[in-house]
């Protein structure tokens, strides 16, 4: 024989654990003494009334979360026109047009030159080309097939700026020089790694951005893409969002994918062209003090979802793209 309980003045089990607490076997509520009103709801009723009481709830906390978002919709667009007055008064201080221009008249002929005095010879000019006509192959065959097959999962989420997903020829040159210079790669090698040649944004909601980030990577990695690094760059006070790079192991390509809100993304867009000044190393220290300052004044503005500070990075940041 088992021990017994002390006696603690509770109730037996119920032999029915189905049963709404308190209810009779017909689903009626007991009568008392205390003249409390006898339960007329059957069971169906009791959690067909209780589902109905969850929803409500769902409704009301996503109008909220909708009401937070226009009001930082709003809060934003104000902001923001501010900052582009203040982008449009640095160009007038610093013209863009009144820029040298790269100087060529060192350079061998049929080299590339861009920004910055880059240079590239006209042999590693032209192997940079046939490279990029490859990677416009794997994008047009492979990537972009199957990203817009992720992007058709989730209909609370878009891809945007698909039209530019491909990088600037010049801009591609310019980061294979620094490579070169810098790493010492040939120019075919330096081209693959640059990661953002091919580049997505997805756009999320503020409310849902973060369990949407995670169902994301998830699904690239069931399109068989392999994540090689992750920067989440919500707390920094330059630029928030998050930057990863994948690699198709098919071919060996790299691509970028970014995950924004659209304010975020609107924000991104406003500050690139003070990022890319920044980037050439030829502004003064005084220009870049105001680069610097209207960047920080942008990003400053851009609210972070929930959750969004806490996805970690994979396995090390990687300050090159952006």
């Amino acid at each position: 024989m088992g021990a017994d309980r002390p006696d603690d003045g509770e109730m037996p089990p119920d032999e029915h654990p189905d049963r709404p607490p308190d209810r009779n076997e017909n689903g009626s509520r007991p009568g008392g003494s205390g003249g409390a009103a006898a339960e007329t709801r059957s069971y169906e009723e009791y959690y067909v009334q209780l589902s109905a009481a969850a929803a409500a709830e769902k409704i009301v906390a996503a109008r909220r979360i909708s009401a937070e978002e226009q009001a930082a919709a709003e809060k934003w667009d104000e902001q923001s026109g501010e900052s582009r007055q203040m982008w449009g008064e640095y160009q007038r201080k610093w013209p863009p047009e009144e820029r040298p221009p790269p100087d060529r008249s060192k350079a061998e002929p049929g080299s590339w030159v861009g920004e910055g005095n880059r240079v590239l010879r006209p042999d590693a000019d032209a192997q940079v080309e046939a490279a990029c006509d490859r990677i416009v192959g794997v994008e047009r065959d492979k990537i972009s097939p199957a990203m817009l097959a992720v992007e058709s999962q989730d209909p609370d989420r878009r891809l945007v700026g698909f039209d530019h997903r491909l990088k600037r020829g010049d801009r591609i040159k310019e980061k294979v020089c620094d490579k070169i210079d810098e790493q010492g790669y040939s120019p075919v090698e330096a081209l693959s790694r640059v990661s953002d040649a091919i580049r997505f944004t997805f756009q999320y909601r503020e409310g849902r951005y973060t369990q949407g980030v995670w169902a994301d990577i998830g699904r690239l990695r069931d399109q068989g893409f392999e994540l090689h690094t992750l920067k989440n760059s919500w707390s920094e006070d330059q630029y928030k969002g998050i930057n990863s790079q994948w690699i198709d192991p098919e071919t060996g390509q790299r691509f970028e994918v970014q995950f924004h809100t659209r304010i975020s993304f609107e924000a991104k867009q406003l500050t690139h062209k003070a990022y890319e000044r920044l980037r050439t190393h030829q502004a003064d220290k005084f220009e870049e003090l105001v680069l610097e300052a209207f960047q920080k004044k942008v990003t400053a503005e851009v609210p972070v979802p929930p959750g969004a500070a806490d996805i970690p990075d994979y396995p090390e940041r990687d300050t090159d793209a952006r």
